[in-house]
């Protein structure tokens, strides 16, 4: 073990801290202790100096992992594997002949009226696994106890558990982003963000600088989140249609059906930088936070990922090839809302399969997970953005 002297060290620091010197370069690297990948052998103790030092507590790194991508698991099921959906059109209305009855003519009432119905089919499936080898006696030579050694074992289950999380969160998130491509596509096509605002994908800074902020100095997507006054404006607009959506319609999804998401079947996603935006800029200045605050919703950091460093651009922004083919490369997404029925993980099977090697003594063990992935075209789902 190497033992230093810092009583000099430790004088210029007091020195530092009462005010009765300057500030200086300090050297930290013979205080502070980063350690090594290999345990240096010969280390020995500081007495006689011939004995080997020993370890003397071992900290296995086992912090269980949650994840933090939005809940859209849905149902599974053992047999069969296809997901079938099927929907009825609204039938049309007709002349209600009660009330204009004629001498004479004839009222049929056999007539057949076929009602208008449709289905799609859900059959893809995606999967993958995480192998791993697992010893025992091998490995005991390393540890002081069967205790630490079940609780290597166990750091090595909850490694590859992460990494399962890990794993499932992204394909989560992908299949929103999935829904949010093809939005995006069958709203603008070509033509680019900032060119206007529809229904399903609403640039929010375009209606705030042709609408209220009209013949100001137009905002920009980089300043409007500091802005409380387009954040409120955004909150208004999201509430709005978070209310709309609750009314039939066939504006709110690409496939034009009729449709309706009431309350209790809204799911929210929003970027965390938007949502602690209107949290600081809106609730810190009013007392009425019930009329400002943001409908209840899941937070995500980023849509696809961080980027090198959360930068908004990198945060906000989508590039993929959409499930039609389509590529998508799109920034500035601050929240999407959308029907629980619109996407999901249907029939997720996490399961383990091992295998134990005699001639090696060691253990094989898979780690699988299945499940379909699937974005229905027909159900509400809206897009908002700053572009």
């Amino acid at each position: 073990m190497l033992v230093t002297q810092i009583a000099e060290i430790m004088n210029g620091v007091t020195s530092e801290i009462l005010g009765e010197g300057a500030v200086v370069n300090e050297d930290l690297s013979n205080i502070i202790d980063i350690g090594n990948q290999i345990f240096d052998a010969t280390s020995i103790d500081n007495y006689v100096r011939s004995l080997v030092d020993k370890v003397g507590r071992v900290v296995f790194v086992s912090r269980p992992y949650a994840g933090g991508a939005p809940s859209v698991l849905r149902d599974s099921w053992e047999f069969g594997c296809v997901l079938q959906k099927i929907s009825a059109d609204l039938p049309d209305a007709t002349e209600n002949e009660s009330w204009d009855l004629r001498d004479g003519e004839s009222y049929d009432p056999n007539i057949f009226y076929k009602p208008s119905v449709s289905a799609k089919f859900f059959s893809k499936r995606v999967t993958f696994e995480v192998p791993m080898s697992f010893t025992e006696l091998q490995v005991k030579s390393a540890f002081n106890s069967a205790s630490e050694l079940n609780s290597f074992i166990s750091m090595l289950y909850n490694a590859v558990d992460k990494a399962m999380t890990v794993k499932l969160d992204a394909l989560v998130m992908r299949t929103i982003n999935a829904m949010i491509g093809e939005t995006i596509h069958a709203e603008y096509g070509s033509a680019q963000l900032a060119s206007k605002s529809t229904v399903k994908a609403v640039n929010l800074l375009y209606e705030y600088n042709n609408g209220p902020n009209a013949g100001s100095t137009p905002i920009t997507a980089g300043a409007a989140l500091t802005d409380p006054e387009f954040i409120r404006f955004a909150v208004k607009q999201m509430n709005i249609v978070r209310n709309r959506m609750a009314k039939i319609s066939t504006l709110f999804n690409i496939g034009g059906k009729d449709r309706f998401t009431p309350v209790e079947y809204m799911n929210a996603v929003m970027l965390s930088d938007f949502k602690e935006s209107a949290d600081v800029y809106l609730q810190s200045d009013t007392f009425h936070d019930e009329y400002t605050r943001l409908a209840p919703a899941d937070v995500v950091p980023y849509w696809q990922g961080s980027g090198t460093g959360y930068d908004f651009n990198s945060i906000s922004k989508i590039d993929i090839v959409t499930p039609s083919g389509d590529t998508v490369q799109a920034g500035g997404i601050l929240a999407v809302m959308f029907d629980r029925d619109a996407l999901g993980v249907a029939n997720l099977d996490r399961r383990t399969t091992s295998n134990y090697n005699p001639k090696a003594e060691f253990y094989n063990n898979w780690f699988k997970m299945d499940a379909g992935y699937y974005a229905d075209l027909n159900e509400n789902f809206v897009v908002f953005l700053i572009a």
